[in-house]
């Protein structure tokens, strides 16, 4: 290719980084209208350019825990499921930040009970205009993407929580979605929590259906309904996303192996529990204590964070909450 020596001039060095960017623009290069149509290649343009603001949007606070909520946007703010939804977001607002679509109805009020320095919004052009709402218009921390698919990926890539208030077709999109993600180990695990007005039965009608058309006729296991919860309590809600950082801090699932960083250590009791009970999952030897692994991400290779080791099965990530579960219900004095 007659570029090529010019593209390997344009980005300098032989880190990961420089290396990722040479083949990123090396995949441009092969692009012409002959293999690809023009609008397919102003699609890719137009997705990559989205995509690229999206992630320096974002790379501020890449330390900051963020939950995700989601409900209707044509929700009357008088409704008391604002009233709740505000609620949530207050007192979940102290140890996360939280994402919204940025527009009316639920996402209004939870921007509104989290306040404007702890919120993101991401907003989505529509034919018809969905204006931003006054708790996050003109704030640094608003953007708004052409395609839909690309503002799901930032829901769910900078999420460590999500959360569900009753909702229409995207609410239910995005619900399922991610429990997909979740089940197919598509995405590392995270508290999800759906809230129902107390006494309501939105969620709880889901549910059902969900436990007879999907779990009874075996289109899903029983360990997968351990993906998420439901409630109609906000402080029932607020707890499930922030216990389950209690002991857990983070995984990844390096050549079947999960390595998982905990805040704290686990006795040796502990750990010999945990073998005891998850032993179904684990393909090989027993879970054990280790230290950073040269193949973890580069932001943990240097955290000193605790760590346990095991050969993952690889497809029972129901069974893999409740041992996240286990580990968070763990208390000091057992050790």
């Amino acid at each position: 290719m007659e570029n090529v020596d010019v593209v390997m001039k344009l980005v300098e060095g032989n880190g990961d980084h420089d290396l990722l960017i040479r083949d990123i623009i090396m995949t441009a290069l092969t692009l012409s209208p002959d293999k690809i149509r023009r609008n397919d290649i102003k699609t890719l343009h137009a997705a990559f350019h989205e995509m690229t603001q999206a992630f320096q949007f974002f790379a501020p606070f890449s330390e900051a825990r963020k939950v995700s909520i989601f409900g209707s946007a044509r929700t009357d703010p008088a409704e008391t499921v604002c009233a709740q939804a505000a609620e949530f977001a207050k007192k979940v607002a102290p140890n996360f930040m939280v994402i919204t679509g940025a527009g009316g109805g639920i996402m209004r009020a939870v921007q509104g009970g989290a306040g404007r320095e702890k919120s993101f919004g991401i907003n989505i052009l529509l034919p018809f205009e969905q204006m931003a709402n006054e708790f996050i218009k003109n704030d640094p921390k608003l953007m708004t993407f052409k395609y839909f698919f690309l503002r799901k990926l930032l829901f769910m890539k900078e999420a460590d929580a999500l959360a569900f208030f009753p909702g229409g077709f995207g609410t239910h999109d995005e619900g399922f979605e991610a429990l997909t993600l979740l089940q197919t180990g598509k995405c590392n695990p995270l508290p999800v929590v759906f809230i129902d007005l107390p006494g309501g039965h939105h969620w709880k009608d889901w549910f059902s259906y969900v436990e007879e058309k999907l779990l009874g006729n075996q289109f899903i296991a029983p360990e997968d309904l351990k993906l998420f919860k439901i409630t109609d309590q906000v402080d029932e809600a607020v707890h499930e996303i922030v216990h389950f950082y209690n002991y857990y801090h983070s995984m990844q699932l390096i050549d079947g192996k999960i390595v998982m960083r905990l805040s704290r250590p686990l006795s040796r009791q502990q750990l010999e529990s945990l073998n005891d009970l998850f032993s179904d999952i684990i393909v090989q030897g027993k879970m054990i204590e280790t230290g950073p692994l040269a193949e973890e991400d580069e932001e943990f290779q240097d955290c000193d964070l605790p760590r346990i080791l095991f050969h993952f099965d690889r497809k029972s990530f129901g069974r893999l909450r409740e041992m996240i579960n286990a580990i968070n219900d763990f208390t000091k004095d057992q050790a």
